[in-house]
């Protein structure tokens, strides 16, 4: 797993994602990026709002 300073996780290899409840989330990558700033229309997938918004990060 990788923090990007002001931007998502990336996480590479062969998990399962699931929702509060327990469903599993489709995952068609072997890599994906988390969202961390919030507000992505595609949670928990990053869709680059970050930089719209100006996230910012202490890492």
């Amino acid at each position: 797993m990788v923090a990007y300073p002001d931007g998502p996780l990336l996480v590479r290899g062969d998990f399962e994602i699931v929702t509060p409840s327990g469903e599993p989330l489709p995952r068609n990558r072997k890599t994906v990026a988390l969202c961390r700033c919030g507000a992505s229309i595609i949670k928990p997938y990053c869709d680059g709002t970050h930089k719209l918004i100006g996230f910012r990060t202490d890492d």
